[in-house]
């Protein structure tokens, strides 16, 4: 963890933004894959990490806020833990490693919570994404589990959004241990990339180079000669020559923070013809948007950016045509590029997205979309320093959607669905990089993994 400095002053500031009540910040439990006893691996809760710093399950942080104190909850072990586990500290312990002076058990909890709200204090808590935190929210707080969501507080989670998106220089090296791992797992992606190969086989190469570290991955790997499908979790795929393999993974750093990294390579090393000219377009696109990154930019002018060196890209192939601002404005760039162009990264490899994507992506400047493909942008408010953010644009022919907009004949005046219909087995294409921002510009973060054209190909032809 971090030195316990740290967290104390990120609880500090906590207290200044929310101003007044109690701010719970609950830990994970365990969760059991099929008997009680049999866990998933354990993943702590980003919001607990950030405050409270301990990777243990079963604790829950409080934060008053009159009375300026920190609080730790939890139970300490027992002769029983201990001969399945081994020692352990005790709650104490714990708690003075992050800073916090107060412990109490689960029941001392229940009491001072009922305490503050017989006194009409204000609970602050964040919107559960776990049924068992919603369940101790309703014991805690005899708020129906129903309206849990509801009930959370949005002071709270603007204050978490506007402190965790600003990343310190310590963070930011803890995202690019993650990368360290990416770099190794995407040159093992890229040494494996041969016909006769399965999907399976590289993944399970690539997870176990994340197991070697120590370390998890940050999402379920996507890997497949399926691109089109934009979060590909099948597997079982027997690689053939010049199918393009897109693999979208990351992994933790030993405190948690993501790396988020997107390549496609082609299946036996070289790219065809008609590979090449789309993969250029989305590398293009991608260094535009990269080269955008800078403070004050909307990131939502980056987004459009990326889609106009696409649709005009897709326009010199010949599978657009007209006119490539109106083409824009109107969305029907988004049959080949229908997602957004990136996300925050941080704790999370959609960072905060548990506290609601509006309010991390989001703000009184600007509103989200409801046209197709641009309502899908996570991330659109202006850059700030410090932020971290992913850029991976991507060109799909997806054979529903082209099906659909051709028989609706949409945006024909766009589109050129006679030529389209050769790509319909094509497949996808994605690039991915992770972006800092800052001061003055921006900062590609980790040791670069290859992505140009010649890049890969005299790579992968070693």
């Amino acid at each position: 963890m971090f030195d316990k400095t740290v967290y104390i002053e990120r609880r500090k500031l906590l207290k200044k933004q929310v101003k007044s009540g109690v701010i719970l910040i609950l830990g994970n439990v365990e969760s059991p894959m099929n008997y009680p006893a049999n866990t998933y691996p354990f993943r702590q809760d980003s919001n607990f990490l950030y405050f409270f710093g301990q990777d243990k399950p079963g604790f829950v942080g409080v934060i008053d806020v009159e009375e300026d104190k920190d609080y730790l909850y939890g139970e300490d072990f027992t002769i029983d833990d201990v001969i399945w586990m081994g020692p352990q500290p005790s709650v104490k312990e714990l708690a003075a490693e992050v800073g916090v002076s107060y412990t109490g058990s689960p029941a001392q909890l229940a009491e001072k919570l009922k305490d503050a709200l017989s006194k009409k204090r204000k609970a602050h808590f964040t919107p559960p994404y776990r049924a068992e935190n919603a369940i101790q929210l309703e014991k805690l707080l005899d708020i129906p589990i129903n309206s849990i969501k509801e009930n959370a507080s949005v002071d709270l989670i603007k204050a978490i959004v506007e402190q965790r998106s600003l990343k310190s220089a310590a963070e930011v090296r803890e995202i690019e241990k993650a990368l360290e791992i990416s770099y190794e797992m995407y040159a093992l992606v890229m040494g494996m990339t041969k016909p006769g190969i399965y999907e399976r086989e590289i993944v399970g190469k690539i997870e176990g180079a994340v197991g070697s570290y120590g370390a998890y991955v940050s999402f379920p790997i996507i890997l497949s000669i399926h691109g089109e499908t934009l979060h590909n979790h099948h597997h079982a795929n027997l690689l053939k020559q010049n199918n393009l393999l897109v693999t979208d993974s990351g992994a933790e750093s030993p405190l948690h923070y993501a790396s988020d990294i997107t390549r496609t390579f082609p299946v036996g090393g070289r790219f065809t013809p008609e590979q090449k000219d789309i993969y250029q377009v989305v590398l293009n696109s991608q260094l535009a948007a990269i080269d955008s990154v800078k403070p004050g930019k909307p990131h939502k002018e980056v987004h459009l950016l990326t889609a106009a060196v696409i649709a005009q890209g897709l326009k010199d192939i010949g599978l657009m045509k007209g006119d490539i601002a109106a083409a824009i404005e109107e969305g029907a760039h988004a049959l080949f590029f229908p997602h957004g162009l990136g996300h925050m990264l941080g704790l999370d490899v959609h960072d905060m997205e548990d506290l609601g994507e509006n309010y991390v992506g989001y703000d009184e400047t600007v509103e989200r979309s409801k046209q197709f493909g641009l309502a899908y942008l996570r991330l659109a408010k202006a850059l700030k320093p410090g932020y971290v953010v992913t850029s991976e644009p991507g060109i799909y022919f997806i054979p529903a959607l082209i099906d659909q907009w051709k028989a609706e004949k949409k945006f024909e005046q766009f589109i050129d669905y006679a030529k389209v219909e050769k790509f319909k087995d094509f497949g996808g294409i994605r690039i991915e990089d992770d972006v800092l921002v800052t001061d003055n510009g921006h900062r590609v973060l980790g040791k670069p993994i290859p992505k140009t054209v010649d890049e890969i190909e005299k790579i992968m032809a070693k």
